[in-house]
C-alpha cells in the first residue's frame, strides 16, 4: 500500500462504526512516514480504533481528551475532563506523566512516548500535518500484539 492510499483508508476507517481490523491498521502503519519528537509538540485530541483490544472503551470511561507534548521531558499522556468539563493531566491513571524519545519499532525509528510509571510505549507516525496514528505497546504486550491503535488530531 502506498502512503496516499494508506491516508485515504485511514480516513475511511476513522469514519467507520464498529470493529476495525488490526491487520489492516498494521498495513496502513507500514505505509506512513515516521515523525520526529519535535514535530509533534503541542496539544492533540485523541480517539481510538475498536479492534477488540482490552483497552478499547477504557479511555472513554476516563473521559480522555488527548495528549499534550510540551517538550521531550514534559509530556502529559492522559489529558482528561473532570466533572466540570475542565481539562487536567490524569497522573493517577497514567501513573505519572511521560517523556518523548525516538525509538525503533518495527524496524523504523519514530517519535515514541514513554510513560514514567509503567512499561508502556506509544509510537507515532504521520498521517498528515494535523493527524498522527499511534500504536501502544509495552512489556505486557506480546511482541506481535495485539496492540492498541489510536489517532491524535492537532488542536488548533
Amino acid at each position: 500500500m502506498d502512503a496516499n492510499k494508506a491516508r485515504d483508508r485511514f480516513a475511511e476507517l476513522r469514519r467507520q462504526d464498529g470493529r476495525v481490523s488490526a491487520a489492516e491498521l498494521d498495513e496502513i502503519w507500514s505505509a506512513l512516514d515516521t515523525v520526529r519528537p519535535e514535530e509533534i509538540f503541542g496539544e492533540w485530541k485523541g480517539g481510538e480504533f475498536d479492534t477488540g483490544h482490552p483497552i478499547n472503551g477504557q479511555l472513554d470511561q476516563a473521559r480522555w481528551f488527548g495528549k499534550t507534548f510540551v517538550s521531550r521531558k514534559d509530556v502529559k499522556p492522559l489529558i482528561c475532563r473532570d466533572d466540570d468539563g475542565e481539562l487536567y493531566s490524569n497522573k493517577v491513571l497514567g501513573k505519572g506523566e511521560a517523556s518523548l524519545w525516538t525509538v525503533e519499532f518495527r524496524g523504523e525509528s519514530t517519535a515514541t512516548m514513554v510513560y514514567d510509571g509503567q512499561p508502556i510505549f506509544d509510537h507515532f507516525k504521520r498521517v498528515d500535518d494535523r493527524t498522527l496514528m499511534g500504536i501502544m505497546n509495552g512489556k505486557h504486550f506480546a511482541d506481535d500484539g495485539p496492540f492498541f491503535y489510536f489517532v491524535l488530531e492537532r488542536v488548533a
